[in-house]
């Protein structure tokens, strides 16, 4: 019967609860041994997908690994309970448009539906990770919104303020217009996509009169964001570049004589559109249409496609130059309105005139500090036109639903006010909220930010020096680079559901950063039960005749999930002792995303926390949070794209559970891409066919072994034949193979051994084995029984951490034969002991018998004999102690005799310096003897048919016109007999007609 996946595994679970199985495998290992592992929490605002269970694997397989090395690996669940996501899911379910609204309804109301939801899927994680056999103490958890982990963030946030890493500035960064909120810039990498928006070539009429050129000049600027043009401040050029003021021809009057326009610009693109120029210029889209009556062609071909170069200088003679605001609004603002040196100014794109805009965007805002131009800020945080923009006032400058629609609102003004040379459409990657998914709005604006830039170098020696990246080229490349290349990380937000910043000012500036509830309490001098915004924000603190209030902000979730070593331990309020021994953890894992996030912030926190000679960590050197870390990849769609509830591309995972069982699925996992930070296109046919050819295979060699198991007795020497010595061989080389990888963290290269172990044990092992166990040798029954004991005891052991379920299935049924010290679980077993030395030699004389017997079954199918028909004689050269393995080949390839070399007339076959002849003629001895051979297959089919077992006896009715049935009856009834387990075979009537090589039978099986 086919292995029962879902039934037994859920047996299994219920034996591990009954017996209390990890706990046991974490209390019955020594505490002075311990393994620390830190999991990353997950929000249980949705339900957990095949992403989770990837993660959840490598969380489960790498503790049972390490525990099963006998150290006490402690796994304690978390939820990731505050920031955005709930506050969005809060706002639908409230209706509420924006900050506003939430600070009309009430924060402590908004807070309190938050604190309501973190958990509203809990109960179906709980299912899904029990189901696929992942023992993690979910009942003893962490969640970030408890007050002690709340105190623990709020203490690595003062460490850092004393060590002066934390700074409130206000710098160009990106901020959210839905959320109203500044994104971290690891935060805003996650979001980039590629769209189409609306990119404009505007003019900028100078203030200056230049010698022997008529009328006003404009300069002209290109942007790809043409609502930041009305907070215009400022005209960059570079110093080194050489502009011209180039004599445009742009209409013609009522007359029909040709207008022209006076434009400065870059002189390299100036040359580039003269010579990329074929027919007329699509200039401007806003052009009426020309008369151009009693022209020639030349004549009009001359008008319209070749501005007249009238002036050639560098940009330096440019700064200083002033120009007429683009949009009346700001026209009073102080030291703006002039040209200015950028060396950030190039020709690849635009025309060599950078608008500058310095309330929008890092280059722009700190060009605008260097002239001292007052900030100009007709964009508010929520995304919305200023009232002194009068004529776009409360209009969304990047709406989520239509991001160009502001574009071209902009750009009808400025074509209205002849302010426009060009526009187009233009295809660029920009940044969305990887929350919200709404466009991003570079924006300067203040934020308290962490001084990465200054311990960038700490970071990056760390990160070399302490930790070890699987797959390793992310530890240089991905995360390596990300750290070369750290800014300053703005950690508050301007939210409400989260840690609020522990900081308190005063009228005058002065700042007291708290980093206990016991300091707060005693600078109000009352209790505090609750950390939360709508709580401390109403807590004044007196102090030195000064009243304190606490800054708006709360903290970067990013910061609080840095923050997990110590929250989670509440330390370093309590579990001092324990956390100090057990930092850093060995272990984490998650997917490569994480590599700008959780990674990122445990990295940057513990830099921090243990650089320098005052150590807020004793621990004697600057360490990194984690020392080994495993990187996943993506799981997509069978077709490659990503997975969808709405397209339904994706089979449900409990489903999957249920049909093939969770070891199929962790197996199917474990050994693919995935874990190396490659994609997986997730197929369920790739689970079944785990399910076939591990689990279910394997489920039948034990089956195959329970046969026999009950004659078994413990043999008192080591076995000789070949088969049992090749097998303990193999196993040794898996135990070896298996460690050596789970050791370096390589789940895949660790677990892919297991299955093509599974298949040799089955598919030549037992096969070749089987009638050792059926014979009447007892010493060589014993042998192989014992033999095939140890290999089922060992591979449940190496197979726990990966399948668990199986695994434990096999332990309990194999135990139950054998003497010795077993346990009560394999999962409190220890890892099998790996031999200095595998014996190599028969491995490889195996593995080539196995070659000549693969070229001897090639070559009987280019002749078309079948498998069952003898053959007298096989010649194979190549193997050594070819002695050692002639009964082998002898049987698997069904001929009479093996030696080292044949006659050149037979047919051959070779491979490398493996090669096998054969004697392919039959005789009519052998032709019988196959017919004996077919003969037995059919009956055993019928007896299978009958569901006959192996204890029952039969009697066989036979009938045949062809003189060579009987004759074969006659010479070879004993063999057909014993191998039937038929008490008697006699001829008679009835049964059903079989076609034999040769012959016709007609067949009938009687249970006695």
């Amino acid at each position: 019967m086919p292995y029962q996946a879902d039934k037994n595994e859920k047996e299994i679970l219920e034996f591990w609860e009954k017996n209390k199985t990890f706990e046991k495998s974490v209390n019955e290992r020594p505490e002075d041994n311990p393994y620390v592992f830190y999991d990353g929490p997950p929000f249980a605002t949705g339900l957990p997908h095949y992403g989770h269970i990837v993660a959840s694997l490598m969380k489960d397989v790498v503790p049972r690994y390490w525990t099963m090395q006998g150290h006490r690996v402690e796994r304690k669940w978390g939820w990731d309970c505050h920031g955005l996501p709930i506050e969005n899911i809060v706002e639908k379910e409230l209706d509420l448009h924006g900050r506003q609204e939430i600070v009309d309804y009430g924060v402590d109301k908004f807070n309190s539906a938050c604190h309501k939801t973190v958990l509203k899927y809990a109960e179906e994680w709980k299912k899904t990770i029990n189901r696929m056999g992942r023992w993690v103490d979910m009942e003893n958890d962490y969640k970030t919104m408890d007050i002690e982990y709340m105190e623990s963030v709020w203490w690595v946030f003062k460490q850092l303020w004393d060590k002066d890493l934390v700074y409130e500035g206000k710098k160009a960064m990106h901020i959210c217009p839905r959320c109203v909120t500044p994104l971290s810039n690891f935060e805003v990498t996650q979001g980039y996509k590629d769209i189409k928006d609306i990119s404009v070539t505007a003019k900028f009429k100078l203030n200056k009169d230049f010698d022997g050129i008529d009328g006003s000049v404009h300069a002209l600027a290109w942007t790809t964001t043409p609502w930041t043009l009305p907070g215009n401040a400022l005209l960059a050029v570079n110093p080194d570049i050489t502009y011209v003021i180039a004599k445009f021809f742009v209409r013609q009057d009522e007359k029909g004589e040709p207008v022209y326009e006076n434009y400065l610009l870059a002189k390299e693109i100036f040359a580039n559109w003269n010579s990329s120029r074929k027919d007329y210029p699509e200039v401007t889209n806003y052009w009426p249409p020309f008369n151009l009556e009693g022209l020639t062609n030349e004549q009009e071909k001359e008008l319209m496609t070749t501005p007249y170069k009238l002036a050639e200088m560098k940009g330096k003679d440019l700064v200083g130059t002033k120009y007429e605001p683009l949009f009346p609004y700001f026209a009073k603002t102080k030291n703006a309105f002039h040209i200015v040196s950028g060396d950030f100014v190039t020709t690849e794109e635009g025309t060599g005139v950078v608008h500058i805009a310095p309330a929008f965007g890092e280059d722009d805002y700190q060009v605008g500090l260097e002239e001292g131009t007052e900030l100009i800020q007709h964009v508010k945080m929520d995304g919305t036109f200023a009232e002194e923009v009068t004529d776009f006032a409360g209009k969304k400058v990047k709406p989520k639903e239509n991001p160009q629609e502001a574009d071209i609102e902009i750009i009808k003004w400025l074509a209205g006010n002849n302010k426009i040379f060009s526009k187009k459409k233009y295809l660029h990657s920009y940044p969305h909220c990887w929350r919200c998914d709404t466009p991003l709005l570079n924006y300067a604006t203040n934020s308290w930010f962490v001084r990465v830039s200054e311990i960038r170098d700490k970071l990056v020696k760390n990160n070399e020096k302490n930790t070890r990246w699987v797959p390793s080229h992310i530890k240089e490349k991905r995360f390596g680079t990300w750290l070369e290349n750290a800014r300053d990380w703005a950690v508050s937000r301007n939210r409400f559901w989260g840690a609020p910043l522990p900081a308190w000012k005063s009228e005058d500036g002065d700042v007291i950063c708290v980093g206990s509830v016991k300091e707060l309490e005693e600078l109000i001098g009352k209790p505090v039960k609750d950390l939360h915004k709508h709580v401390v924000d109403k807590l004044v603190i007196n102090k030195d005749g000064k009243k304190y209030h606490r800054v708006a902000e709360v903290l970067d979730c990013w910061f609080e999930s840095g923050s997990m070593p110590y929250g989670q331990m509440h330390y370093p309020f309590e579990n001092k002792e324990k956390f100090e021994k057990g930092f850093p953890a060995e272990f984490i894992a998650e997917g490569q995303d994480q590599t700008r996030g959780w990674f990122y912030t445990l990295h940057v926190l513990a830099t921090a926390l243990t650089m320098g000679e005052e150590r807020s960590i004793p621990t004697g050197k600057m360490v990194p949070a984690f020392s080994n870390v495993i990187v996943n990849g993506i799981v997509l769609a069978e077709d490659g794209k990503k997975m969808s509830k709405r397209l339904q591309n994706y089979p449900d995972p409990m489903k999957v559970l249920e049909t093939y069982g969770a070891d199929a699925m962790r197996f199917y996992l474990v050994t693919s891409p995935v874990m190396h930070a490659e994609g997986l296109n997730f197929s369920e046919s790739g689970v079944r066919e785990v399910y076939n050819k591990v689990v279910n295979t394997l489920w039948n060699v034990l089956s195959f072994y329970e046969m026999f198991a009950k004659e078994s007795k413990q043999p008192k020497k080591k076995s000789d034949n070949v088969l049992d010595k090749w097998i303990m061989a193999r196993l040794n080389q898996l135990v070896k193979e298996t460690t050596d990888r789970m050791n370096n963290y390589e789940l895949a290269y660790a677990s892919r051994p297991i299955q093509d172990f599974i298949s040799d044990l089955s598919q030549w092992y037992v096969r070749r084995s089987r009638d050792r166990f059926k014979g009447d040798n007892e010493a060589d029954k014993q042998f192989a029984l014992a033999t095939l004991h140890d290999v089922l005891l060992t591979l449940s052991k190496v197979m726990a951490p990966f399948t668990p379920f199986v695994s434990e299935k096999i332990y309990q049924s194999v135990k139950q034969y054998g003497s010795g010290d077993y346990k009560e679980s394999v999962h409190l077993e220890m890892w099998p002991q790996k031999q200095k030395k595998v014996d190599e030699k028969i491995l490889d004389e195996m593995e080539k018998t196995r070659k000549a017997v693969e070229l001897g079954m090639s070559l009987r199918k280019e002749v078309g004999i079948r498998v069952r028909q003898p053959l007298a004689t096989c010649a194979v050269s190549g193997v050594k102690n070819i002695k050692d393995y002639e009964q082998l080949i002898s049987e698997e390839l069904n001929v009479k005799e093996v030696v080292s070399s044949g006659n050149k007339k037979w047919d051959s076959r070779e491979d490398g310096e493996i090669k096998v002849s054969m004697d392919v003629n039959i005789t009519e001895d052998l032709k019988e003897e196959g017919l004996a051979r077919e003969l037995i297959r059919a009956i055993n089919q019928m007896r299978k048919e009958q569901k006959l077992t192996i204890n029952d006896s039969g009697t066989v009715v036979w009938d045949s016109k062809d003189k060579i049935v009987e004759s074969v009856f006659d010479k070879h009834r004993e063999e057909i007999a014993k191998s039937t387990r038929s008490e008697d075979i006699k001829k008679g009537k009835g049964g059903v007609e079989v076609e034999l090589p040769g012959a016709k039978v007609a067949l009938k099986v009687q249970k006695n």
